[in-house]
């Protein structure tokens, strides 16, 4: 249901402690560092939509002033993670269901163009590396490793993108991605993470035979899976049928 700089796909862990950074310690990489935890959090699901973030406890928590913690909560609010409310502070934000299909409808889009260069362009090394990383989410979902499963099944998106050597894309998708785990959260499913896993197989599997059109369905029918197994269904129950005990 991950953002790696911020977006080189380090291992996203929130910092519970520590000395105080040294004085040669820049503000942005300080401020940088706060924003990569609490996104590692958010992707990892240890931290919840609605969960509120205190900035002194945070502060507290990183040896920090509270003005790099506003700073990057200032950051966290403009990648629509965190919301930012007068007399109530930030909280991890709580996709809307319009927001949520709009997310998914932008990565069709992109992700559907991504996949065709890909398997166009990835070399045998690079395949090779995604074989690696497959392994790994593969052992992740073996041992109910819910943490690391999740950061591996999201990034996975992400690595193909930068292995195309496009940055700014690589970015980009980063940031859908991590918004798409954070509606995971708000709207929990049965979808199962080895389901996810072996469709990340058969789309490496396309790649390696370079068939740019069963790569492009595959990614499609996976992006279609994950939406679908989302409690996105807004209707409005009826009260009466919700309250009243069925009669004998």
């Amino acid at each position: 249901m991950p953002r790696p700089s911020t977006r080189s796909s380090p291992k996203l862990q929130v910092v519970r402690g520590g000395s105080r950074p040294a004085r040669a310690e820049s503000e942005p990489s300080t401020t940088q560092r706060i924003v990569e935890s609490i996104t590692g959090a958010i992707v990892e699901r240890r931290l919840m939509p609605g969960t509120k973030l205190a900035e002194q406890k945070i502060a507290d928590i990183f040896k920090v002033s509270r003005t790099l913690v506003r700073q990057a909560l200032n950051q966290l609010s403009r990648d629509k993670l965190v919301t930012l409310e007068p007399a109530r502070g930030a909280r991890v934000a709580e996709p809307s269901v319009e927001e949520a299909r709009q997310v998914f409808e932008v990565r069709q889009m992109i992700e559907s163009a991504l996949i065709r260069r890909a398997a166009a362009d990835l070399t045998r090394e690079q395949i090779a590396e995604l074989r690696a990383h497959l392994r790994e989410e593969q052992a992740a979902v073996q041992r109910t490793d819910v943490s690391g499963r999740t950061h591996l099944l999201a990034d996975f998106h992400v690595v193909i993108a930068r292995m195309l050597g496009n940055e700014v894309l690589a970015d980009l998708l980063g940031d859908l991605v991590t918004r798409s785990s954070l509606i995971a959260l708000m709207y929990q499913s049965s979808h199962s993470a080895e389901h996810s896993w072996a469709e990340h197989v058969a789309i490496v599997d396309a790649l390696e035979k370079r068939d740019a059109r069963a790569a492009a369905k595959l990614m499609e029918d996976h992006l279609h899976n994950v939406e679908r197994n989302l409690k996105l269904d807004t209707r409005v129950p009826d009260l009466e049928a919700v309250l009243m005990p069925p009669t004998p």
